[in-house]
């Protein structure tokens, strides 16, 4: 029963995260924010620092969120205008 409690809390959060409206520019933002740490995590992965290089399939999975999110976006202004 607990397994089945903590399950319906991390979807709960999930969807959560999924209905937050950002403007274009905070999306804007949030991608060259992305863009900076996963450039960081790479030099880092070069240096022989980095301690979990599954970090880098992470973030360049939330870049391509990000960068998606910024297409509907701007496809949604898109037909606003018209």
């Amino acid at each position: 029963m607990a397994d089945v409690a903590k399950k319906t809390t991390k979807k709960t959060t999930k969807v959560a995260k999924a209905t937050e409206v950002k403007t274009l520019e905070q999306l804007k933002t949030e991608l060259v924010t992305l863009q900076n740490d996963h450039r960081e995590s790479r030099r880092s992965h070069l240096l022989g620092e980095l301690v979990n290089p599954h970090v880098l399939t992470t973030q360049r999975k939330a870049i391509a969120r990000s960068l998606t999110a910024i297409k509907q976006a701007e496809i949604a202004a898109k037909k606003e205008e018209n």
